[in-house]
C-alpha cells in the first residue's frame, strides 16, 4: 500500500527535512528532492512554497523531454 493521495491524486509525500540538491550549473533556483521512492521538485526562492511530486516514471519524462527540448521557450 503506498502513502495516502491529495485531491489531485498525487501522493502525499512528507518533504521536512528532506536534503534539496541543486545544479552545479546556473543559479540554483530549481532543487530537487529524493523521498521514500518520490521526486519533489520545487522553487528555492520559496522554499516553503508548493513542492511538485514524480514518481520515478514520471521524473523519467520529464528529464528525457528536457533533453530533447521540449520545454524549450524559443
Amino acid at each position: 500500500m503506498g502513502p495516502e493521495l491529495a485531491r489531485n491524486g498525487k501522493p502525499k509525500v512528507d518533504f521536512t527535512g528532506a536534503t534539496w540538491l541543486c545544479s552545479s550549473q546556473g543559479v540554483g533556483d530549481v532543487q530537487i528532492a529524493f523521498v521514500d521512492g518520490y521526486i519533489g521538485m520545487r522553487d528555492g526562492r520559496q522554499e516553503d512554497g508548493p513542492v511538485l511530486v514524480f514518481t520515478p516514471g514520471e521524473w523519467r519524462a520529464f528529464v528525457l523531454g528536457a533533453r530533447d527540448g521540449e520545454f524549450d521557450l524559443t
